[in-house]
């Protein structure tokens, strides 16, 4: 047998029309997937525990070196995404020196509400780091939180914030772009042992996406008692969500690669991005 390739996928809904698909498949012993929240990613495929698989935007960043992303494929919005937010009890505006907590599970979305905050709203809000949703929560010691993934549908459904912003719909009125949240990138380490394995992954990826797209009301029924929520409001939130990596895409991933390297929080060799097809 060969060696495993280990492959990571988020654990949220939004990668439902691949995963679905993903798990009925008769696929190779080796292929071995390991599931979780995109921070939890991040740091599996930094340590090596994993070879490829969904991380956040930021983490193939902040070690280019290490990574190639795998081309045409992504989870990403061209406008407002539904699953990431800034959750506010006051006008956007009014946030400048005020408490925003940060959810502990994305390192693309933190860099990006900050970007909003920071650089388009031109405020200077404080950041704390912590649980956002349920029983560990400490969102109510913040004027806002970021919340990403379920955990943000959750609280959308709960209309407990009067004001919502949604990110991908602030950064594409700010740019004009779509936002790359996710990227599926694959250790370089990987590339050279066994490159013919990791086109047969990516092969089968994008096999199961085209499937998925055909099939999106049936896995609409299947995952949205999740959140909960209803058929209609899964299915449309699944419509906007995206996992192309088109060219147009790239721009928009080297237009936010390129605030980061402004902000010195990655390094300028994170451009141009490397993509492996």
């Amino acid at each position: 047998m060969k060696n495993p390739a280990r492959i990571g996928m988020v654990n949220y809904i939004n990668t439902a029309p691949i995963y679905e698909i993903w798990k009925e498949k008769q696929l190779p012993p080796n292929w071995q997937v390991l599931e979780g929240q995109p921070r939890q990613l991040n740091e599996l495929l930094l340590a090596g525990k994993i070879d490829m698989g969904f991380v956040s935007s930021f983490a193939y960043a902040l070690h280019p070196e290490r990574y190639q992303i795998f081309a045409d494929l992504s989870i990403s919005a061209t406008g407002p995404v539904g699953s990431v937010f800034l959750f506010s009890h006051l006008p956007v505006e009014e946030l400048d020196g005020q408490l925003v907590m940060l959810t502990k599970q994305s390192d693309t979305s933190i860099r990006l509400v900050q970007i909003i905050l920071e650089e388009f709203y031109r405020l200077k809000p404080c950041y704390s780091t912590g649980a956002v949703y349920g029983p560990d929560s400490v969102a109510n010691k913040a004027a806002a939180v970021l919340a990403i993934g379920d955990d943000a549908l959750r609280i959308s459904h709960a209309q407990s914030y009067p004001v919502q912003l949604d990110l991908g719909e602030a950064w594409m009125r700010q740019t004009g772009l779509p936002f790359v949240f996710s990227v599926c990138v694959v250790r370089e380490e990987f590339l050279t042992s066994q490159p013919e394995e990791a086109r047969r992954i990516r092969e089968m990826l994008l096999a199961c996406r085209r499937e998925g797209g055909i099939r999106m009301a049936e896995i609409c029924q299947v995952v949205s008692d999740r959140i909960p929520m209803d058929h209609a409001a899964c299915t449309r939130y699944l419509h906007a969500i995206e996992h192309d990596l088109s060219s147009v895409k790239i721009k928009a991933l080297e237009t936010y690669f390129s605030y980061l390297i402004a902000r010195k929080e990655v390094p300028d060799t994170a451009l141009p991005v490397k993509i492996f097809s």
